[in-house]
């Protein structure tokens, strides 16, 4: 019996102790088998996680962020024990003495697996677990990666430290609102620095790993709170916080940025504007959208704050003027339904919910609580009701307002509750006296013209101000640099460049006169703006007043291959067609390159690329782009003499000679002067510049220049149609370009354009290009800049382009378009009427007020 007793005891024995052998060699096949295709966890010594790329400004203020994945790296020695505290008792409080797994996690695992069948797998992962899983496995729940987790992690344990481990996880760990690790999450959740968080803030933070997208703070604010003070309370049992402190934090609601508690750190910034998306588009195509996205750059704008305020302003009231001359009300086309308008908190919150741009400086969006026939009660975004202003719009509105019926017609609204309804959203502007009292608040509306304005330093290509439009909000796209128009007459310099440099002088006598070209669509007959011709002028006269008849017979004189080669070499075309129309502007390009050109012409003629990025750092702080390339050969001198300046060496292309970038910018100088933008640029700094108008005044331009500052204007509809009578580049680009500068030069200053060697100054009539004596003086004389050996009446003929000029043509005689001439035009005259009263009659307008030249 006791034999018999002791056998079956004794097999029992001999069945577990078999069974404990082939499980463990079960386990250590097992092991072995998923241990043979491991991912290599030495990776993790070169963790370089996507990290926010920020671009800084020319005074060094971050002005806009980028990233796919909002992660601050944050090395652990800069991570403060609060917070590192707060997650280990949340994940894993056995972090510092467990060997990279938990046994008791596991086990508890393990009997979940058994008593499921297999269909739950529970977690039970520890820090170090979590590492292995979110950086070298996926994220499937299956026993295969269990195991692999649990091997890795025992791996990882052994070859990195703690702190490194904890480093990782706190980095990498995905905390909900596009927050990675828990530099971002404090940023985006409480505004702070993670040395500026408090215990039930890091217990938040804490929280989260959990259970990201369930823990929010305001959909799931209760089960958050539960969560939070869960950790809270294992953080006093861990012996991080005392009783008092932790009960003390679980009494705290659970304040964050998106409850409206701290203001977002995205506030602080500047709106994203067309200057930085702009950068987001080139660096992305030149490192790859991964590493701008998520490659922690580093990169400093060339964009001036004042300068790049300066530019919104004037186009915006340049756009804004023409709109309103149209008069014509179009308002958002926005509406909030009536019932939302019953109480203030819940139109504020309608209206907040609005769709429309808020990034014009001044400007409130508004909805019409109310409204009679010379008054609307209004509720203003950002203005209390009881503001001293108050919140009524009156019917002086009406002064420009006329409304556009469905028929079409344009009926002029006489009350304002013929022009508004209950509802409306609309924008609003308080005007104000010069000495800053409230006078009234103003309608406004966002134009229908679009254009842009763009200001850059010549002598490198930095671009200090990009305006791309009205507003980007209301429509981000970029009209400097992805609006290809026809530039009309703000390509001639091109041309006028190209045949100084072949040969030509100011004073080369050109043909103007009529001129009939054949072409495959038929007899193209391209005519002056002004439908006038003047017969043999010299060539200054032709850019001055942008004649079209004499462009086109310079162009068919030097070749329209070189007038393409001049027009690629200062990267206004790539390439440019060799039609004869393009010489009048017909080929599209951008504002952002006709800039660059005008840049050219600016410095001396020598090459630079605009740019709107000065240098790009990577993560580490190394520099991997730098836009500036000349060498500063004594910059790290030590024995430089004090006051002197170093030595900068430019290794830049020259695009000019500089003799006929002289003679061209003195050419573009009597634009400003005499000619299409005489009036209506007015600087104490010299200035040079061209105006540019296409066919029935589609798009209009001006681009100008001072020694130290370039600035260019473009204006058009997005979908090209006239702008309508008295349109012109001089009319409507000037006038911004000259408000934007009476600023800028303030700053940036300006002197006489410098004189290079190899020349000489000849007095020349005007008008026939002939020499005149040294000492003559007058109206018709004009000091001119020759190269040596070059003189009136040498060199290169009278030039007709190969077209003949026809007799007994109606040529008008000089001075006719000189306003400052002798009975031309511009002068006023006395005449006496039928009734024997003496009236004085206006001048005749001047070409520079009624056209500014263009495509014909």
């Amino acid at each position: 019996m006791i034999r018999a007793i002791l056998s079956f005891f004794g097999a029992i024995y001999s069945f577990l102790t078999m069974s404990l052998v082939f499980g463990g060699l079960m386990g250590v096949g097992m092991f072995w088998m998923y241990s043979r295709d491991l991912p290599s966890y030495e990776l993790l010594a070169q963790y370089t996680p996507p990290t926010i790329s920020r671009i800084y400004n020319g005074e060094g203020q971050i002005i806009d962020e980028f990233a796919h994945e909002r992660r601050i790296y944050t090395p652990i020695r800069d991570i403060p024990p609060l917070v590192k505290d707060a997650f280990i008792s949340a994940e894993n409080k056995t972090f510092y003495t467990d060997p990279g797994f938990d046994v008791q996690g596991i086990a508890a695992a393990v009997v979940e697996i058994v008593k499921s069948h297999g269909r739950r797998i529970r977690g039970g992962s520890t820090i170090t677990q979590q590492v292995a899983k979110n950086f070298l496995l996926s994220g499937n729940r299956t026993i295969e990666r269990k195991v692999k987790e649990l091997i890795l992690s025992y791996r990882i344990s052994q070859t990195f430290s703690k702190n490194r481990v904890l480093e990782l996880y706190l980095n990498e760990i995905y905390l909900g609102a596009n927050s990675y690790g828990v530099a971002a999450a404090a940023q985006t959740y409480f505004n702070k620095t993670l040395s500026q968080l408090t215990p039930d803030e890091a217990a938040y933070l804490a929280a989260l790993p959990k259970a990201p997208s369930q823990l929010g703070p305001v959909r799931d604010k209760k089960a958050a709170t539960a969560r939070r003070n869960y950790v809270l309370n294992q953080m006093y049992l861990n012996g991080y916080l005392t009783k008092a402190v932790a009960e003390n934090a679980e009494k705290q609601p659970l304040r964050s940025v998106q409850n409206g508690d701290f203001p977002a750190f995205r506030e602080k910034l500047p709106p994203r504007d067309y200057f930085t998306d702009e950068i987001r588009r080139e660096l992305s195509e030149t490192f790859g959208k991964q590493e701008f996205f998520g490659g922690g750059l580093t990169i400093r704008a060339t964009v001036d704050p004042q300068t790049q305020q300066w530019a919104a302003e004037a186009l915006r009231h340049g756009l804004e003027k023409f709109d309103r001359s149209k008069g014509v009300w179009r308002g958002t086309g926005k509406t909030i339904p009536a019932a939302d308008l019953k109480t203030e908190v819940k139109w504020r919150a309608a209206l907040a919910n609005t769709d429309v741009a808020r990034d014009v400086p001044g400007w409130h969006p508004a909805v019409v609580l109310s409204v009679k026939k010379t008054s609307a009660d209004l509720g203003i975004e950002g203005v209390p009701d009881n503001a001293p202003e108050g919140h009524e719009l009156t019917d002086k509105n009406l002064v420009w307002t006329h409304k556009r019926e469905h028929d079409g017609k344009i009926v002029r609204a006489r009350d304002l509750d013929a022009l508004l309804k209950p509802g409306d959203v609309v924008f609003v502007k308080a005007e104000r006296a010069k000495d800053g009292s409230f006078q009234q608040w103003s309608l406004r509306q966002i134009p229908q013209i679009e254009g842009a304005f763009m200001a850059m330093d010549p002598r490198n290509g930095r671009v200090l101000a990009m305006q791309g439009g009205f507003s980007y909000q209301n429509s981000s796209f970029n009209r400097a640099t992805q609006a290809e128009r026809q530039p009309g007459s703000s390509f001639k310099p091109i041309i006028y460049g190209a045949a100084l440099d072949d040969g030509f002088t100011p004073a080369t006598i050109v043909i103007d006169a009529p001129i009939e070209v054949n072409t495959p669509q038929g007899l193209w007959r391209p005519k002056n703006a002004e439908d006038k011709y003047y017969g043999p002028t010299p060539m200054r006269t032709g850019l001055i007043h942008s004649r079209n008849l004499m462009t086109i017979r310079i162009a068919e004189q030097i070749g329209m291959d070189t007038v393409a080669r001049y027009a690629e070499r200062f990267g206004v075309y790539d390439p440019m067609q060799h039609y004869i129309a393009n010489a009048l502007g017909s080929q599209v390009t951008s504002l952002f390159k006709l800039m660059g050109a005008y840049s050219m012409i600016a410095n001396g003629g020598e090459r630079v690329t605009p740019s709107l990025v000065s240098r790009v750092q990577d993560r580490f702080g190394k520099t991997i782009y730098r836009h500036d390339q000349r060498i500063c050969t004594d910059c790290k001198d030590p024995n430089l003499p004090p006051g002197q300046s170093p030595t900068i060496e430019s290794n830049r292309q020259r695009v000019l000679d500089p003799i006929a970038d002289y003679e061209l910018i003195k050419m573009m100088e009597g634009v400003v002067k005499s000619g299409t933008a005489a009036g209506r640029v007015n600087l104490p700094v010299p200035v040079a510049g061209k105006t540019g108008t296409t066919n029935d005044s589609k798009d209009v331009w001006f681009i100008g220049f001072t020694t130290n500052l370039v600035a260019g204007c473009y204006m058009g509809y997005d979908t090209p149609r006239s702008l309508g009578r008295g349109a012109y580049g001089g009319t409507l680009c000037a006038p911004v370009f000259n408000e934007f500068m009476q600023k800028a030069v303030k700053k940036y200053g300006g002197t006489t354009f410098p004189v290079p060697p190899g020349g000489h100054f000849v007095n020349v009539d005007r008008y026939t290009g002939a020499a005149m004596d040294p000492s003559a003086t007058g109206p018709d004389v004009v000091s001119i800049y020759f190269r040596d050996g070059d003189a009136p009446g040498l060199g290169i003929g009278v030039v007709d382009g190969g077209f003949k000029m026809g007799s007994n043509l109606p040529l008008f005689t000089p001075g006719e378009n000189d306003p400052t001439s002798d009975g031309g035009v511009g002068q006023k005259q006395t005449v006496t009427t039928s009734s024997g009263k003496v009236k004085v009659l206006p001048g005749k307008a001047t070409f520079g007020t009624v056209n500014s030249g263009g495509l014909y």
